[in-house]
């Protein structure tokens, strides 16, 4: 499976810039993780029958959630594609059922980074691209954003 922007570029447009969703989006996958460790050196160190079974039980079902919300995290990285072509700014998401858009970027009217704290540290942050047309467009969790918005704004 090819990228989307691949199949759609249009004669004589050049990607400038690609990014994809941050790899921040595996954090929960992550915890769950640490959880399903400490269940099982739990069960390891348990005294009795009943209380082994519990976190025997307990570590197979944060393994479980922990495999599904890695699996989830990664998919959403997948199948999220962020592009800056030397026309066009074009966004999608999603596998069965797309969601996309796309902005020329002669069209758009500003664009506004946000970052919180860890977002700095790791690299990460919300994109907004605001149209002429005042329609505004997030774009969350990208990597470098500040990077991103130079390659929309510097012509």
């Amino acid at each position: 499976m090819g990228r989307y922007i691949d199949d759609i570029l249009q004669p004589g447009e050049k990607v400038l810039y690609s990014t994809n969703a941050h790899w921040i989006f595996h954090l929960p996958g992550i915890a769950a993780w640490l959880v399903t460790l400490v269940f099982f050196i739990l069960w390891h160190n348990a005294v009795g029958p009943g209380l082994e079974m519990m976190w025997l039980v307990l570590g197979a079902a944060a393994a479980l959630v922990a495999l599904f919300l890695t699996i989830k995290a990664w998919f959403h990285r997948w199948i999220t594609e962020t592009d800056v072509t030397n026309l066009r700014v074009v966004h999608k998401t999603g596998f069965i059922r797309r969601e996309t858009f796309e902005i020329g970027v002669d069209k758009v009217a500003s664009v506004e980074v946000n970052q919180s704290i860890m977002g700095r540290i790791l690299n990460y942050g919300d994109v907004t691209l605001e149209t002429m047309g005042d329609v505004a467009k997030t774009i969350e969790k990208v990597t470098s954003p500040l990077e991103f918005r130079s390659h929309i704004t510097a012509r």
